[in-house]
């Protein structure tokens, strides 16, 4: 079954906006909120554990914000569906904007963040399937580009951020005006995403006399799909090659390699640079060489970067080794999500699926990192995640893309 790209060029390019809109935002508002957390422990008078018990709660209704998308997308569409998860993510972020300053109440800033867990996580598996339907309906590789917007989005929140702290605007004013700015524009960027999305039209004209069990079942029936966990351990491997730079990177520069946290912050900047800059030249290298040559390609790119960032004996040579290491984490997830969503029949169920994946990755990793590096020390610890990025690359077949998938074959 093929996706239904009926949608024309005068639609076509307004609708492609709108996700780039709704990926940059989402960067946006989840950096907004990160860039604050040495203000919430201050206002809150709350220790690192109490810091962490706040994480585990937004991170927990992330993934069970994942794991629900595609029952939701099943039943009502990805742009419905959307239309509820926005609403949701501004109230939590509201909520725990009242929380963590003009309020001071921390059970309110963990129940505002376990809702925008939740309605984030979902509405990041939704974005997902739209723009998958997108990079059909174009027949070009986009979805490293929407995850490139995603990623830039996440530098301006940080950066924003960095300003309202110099500038000593207060914790609740910052993060509530980013969350009526991301309902305004959210709700401006839904309506040119058609309804009902593609996928789920598909999905609908070819059983339209489901039962709500049936479509259920279906929605599950995806994990028993063996390309589902090769896709998965794809996407596990190279978020881990991206979740553990994000958490451990400044500590692996100053403990491992003895520098300052100044020098911690600039190494993962060039990371982030990177792996942002290859996110935006991904797609048309993958329409070039196809999805399978180009995993393969960064997972070797990522292997040897990881590889010299632990044994470098200088700073030039570490620096290039986390350039290398950023380029060969940066289309793993994306393309995952791109191979998923081949089956336009199942793109909801097994984009949800590989997303699951991925987020347990990025919750569960860090910690665990954590553990086994006070064991044996944190760039001894990195070597796991060489052994995972091969185990991504043996992997990558699984990404071949289906019958009837108009991206990612290579060669346009």
């Amino acid at each position: 079954m093929t996706l239904d790209t009926s949608v024309t060029g005068t639609r076509l390019a307004p609708w492609r906006t709108a996700v780039f809109t709704l990926f940059l935002l989402s960067g946006v508002t989840f950096a907004s909120w990160a860039s604050r957390l040495p203000a919430v422990k201050q206002n809150l008078g709350i220790d690192d554990f109490e810091v962490g018990v706040l994480l585990f709660s937004m991170g927990a209704g992330s993934l069970l914000g994942v794991m629900s998308a595609n029952v939701i997308v099943a039943r009502w569409g990805a742009k419905r569906g959307l239309s509820v998860t926005v609403v949701g993510v501004a109230v939590g972020l509201f909520l725990a904007a009242l929380g963590v300053d003009a309020l001071g109440s921390y059970p309110l800033a963990a129940i505002g963040l376990a809702l925008m867990g939740l309605c984030f996580g979902a509405t990041d598996v939704m974005i997902n399937v739209e723009a998958a339907s997108v990079e059909q309906a174009t027949g070009r590789t986009l979805m490293p580009l929407f995850h490139a917007f995603f990623s830039l989005g996440t530098v301006a929140g940080a950066g924003i951020g960095v300003a309202m702290a110099a500038w000593g605007v207060g914790a609740s004013w910052h993060l509530g005006t980013v969350a009526v700015v991301w309902l305004a524009v959210t709700i401006v960027a839904l309506r040119f995403v058609p309804a009902p999305d593609a996928a789920h039209a598909a999905a609908a004209a070819a059983d339209s006399s489901s039962t709500r069990r049936e479509r259920l079942h279906a929605a599950l029936e995806v994990w028993r799909d063996p390309r589902t966990y090769a896709i998965g351990a794809i996407i596990l491997g190279m978020a881990f090659a991206e979740g553990s730079a994000n958490d451990w990177l400044t500590i692996a520069v100053v403990d491992g390699h003895g520098e300052s946290e100044a020098t911690g912050a600039i190494f993962l900047t060039v990371f982030s640079i990177s792996m942002t800059v290859f996110r935006a030249v991904g797609g048309p290298l993958v329409d070039r060489i196809g999805r399978v040559w180009a995993l393969r390609g960064l997972a070797v790119t990522g292997g040897i970067g990881l590889i010299v960032f632990i044994l470098a004996p200088n700073l030039p040579l570490a620096f290039v080794g986390v350039a290398l290491w950023g380029a060969g984490a940066s289309l793993g997830f994306p393309l995952g999500m791109s191979a998923a969503a081949d089956d336009p029949a199942k793109a909801a169920a097994s984009v949800s699926a590989a997303a699951t994946i991925g987020y347990v990755a990025f919750l569960c990793g860090p910690p665990v990192l954590g553990w086994i590096s006070h064991q044996i020390g944190i760039l001894n610890t990195l070597w796991i995640i060489v052994g995972l990025i091969v185990m991504s690359g043996f992997a990558s077949g699984a990404a071949k893309p289906i019958a009837g998938s108009k991206v990612g074959a290579g060669h346009h």
